[in-house]
């Protein structure tokens, strides 16, 4: 059974990643785009060969084709979006930050549960082969009990920066504090990193620690954060994050007292990267062809396979609540220079 799909926010994310790797993926079918914008959404339409164009997102909701629905809007308008597809009954695959506060995650949470739809939060990196291998070595034990874990995630701005090739800047709205959840690389890296690292160990984070360039009145919003993460156990990890660096190799490092497990830039969008494994009874190398549809093709494949046979999506809503709950510890650390307990709510 194909899942038929609704996209919902047609920025440069789904045209350039979301929607193409959509149209590749197994047992999928592109049914709709939304934009208020009438023009804009028949030209998205067009460009990726999708069958219907709506300027009313009741319409797109109504229709009958439509199984599931991808939101990728601007994060402030996540929580409403759910919403309204939850009470039409829709399936949801929402892109992270999945909302800018606690209170809206966990609305969300509870609307799609009440009206008995799937809630699915894009954290593609969990889709990465290299990354699924090296959970199952660490619950294996390979590297005897981990003892710190590493991670970084860049993506450079050319904005101020000499000789960087011109790259797209993030939209306007990345600009407003209030629109986008209080934080510019936590929301839009840093949360990728921490999901990540929380993902390898499969054990939850506790407390944080973070310094940024923001989180304060003549600078709201951070473009580089360096965070400090307990973890239930005892692990101590870092997360670095930002946009006024040069580099885009973005690694993951885990080290236990047996070894050592290496992620060499395969913490990015594009699928690829080296994974290298180092220890006392397991040592292995193996590289991934880039390639940009991948791990999203990935994700929509694993959303349809929760769909069809009613089971967790592998970054369900509550994994993004747990990690907006992290997301506003960091901030609030950052704000106060004090590090945070998390406290997790109820669901």
């Amino acid at each position: 059974m194909s899942i038929g799909w609704g996209i919902i926010g047609i920025g440069r994310h789904s045209d350039l990643k979301a929607v193409p790797a959509m149209k590749l993926a197994a047992e999928t079918k592109v049914i709709a785009a939304f934009s208020r914008d009438r023009e804009r959404a028949e030209a998205f339409a067009r460009k990726h060969g999708i069958q219907e164009a709506y300027d009313s997102l009741p319409d797109l909701l109504r229709d009958p084709r439509i199984d599931a629905v991808y939101i990728a809007s601007p994060n402030f308008l996540h929580a409403g979006y759910t919403r309204m597809a939850a009470e039409a009954g829709k399936h949801i695959l929402v892109e992270k930050p999945m909302a800018l506060n606690v209170k809206e995650a966990l609305e969300m949470v509870h609307v799609c549960r009440r009206n008995g739809v799937k809630l699915g939060v894009g954290f593609q990196l969990r889709h990465h082969p290299g990354h699924r291998k090296v959970r199952e070595l660490i619950r294996e034990g390979i590297l005897g009990p981990i003892t710190l874990v590493q991670g970084q995630f860049f993506y450079p701005d050319p904005r101020g920066m000499v000789g960087l090739p011109q790259r797209p800047v993030l939209s306007e709205w990345w600009d407003q504090p209030e629109l986008v959840g209080w934080s510019y690389s936590i929301m839009g890296m840093g949360v990728h990193v921490v999901d990540l690292l929380q993902f390898l160990l499969d054990t939850p984070i506790l407390e944080v620690a973070a310094m940024t360039n923001g989180q304060r009145a003549s600078q709201p919003l951070d473009d580089i954060a360096a965070i400090v993460l307990r973890f239930k156990g005892g692990v101590i990890g870092t997360a670095c994050c930002g946009r006024r660096v040069p580099d885009s190799e973005n690694d993951t490092m885990i080290y236990g007292t047996n070894g050592r497990i290496a992620l060499r830039d395969t913490a990015r969008e594009n699928f690829g990267g080296k994974l290298e494994v180092i220890s006392s009874t397991v040592n292995l190398e193996e590289q991934y062809e880039r390639n940009l549809s991948t791990l999203y093709k990935l994700q929509v494949e694993a959303f349809n396979r929760a769909v069809q046979k009613d089971e967790d999506f592998d970054a369900s809503g509550v994994d993004g609540l747990r990690i907006v709950e992290i997301t506003s510890a960091i901030i609030e650390s950052a704000s106060t220079g004090r590090s945070v307990k998390i406290d997790p709510v109820h669901v």
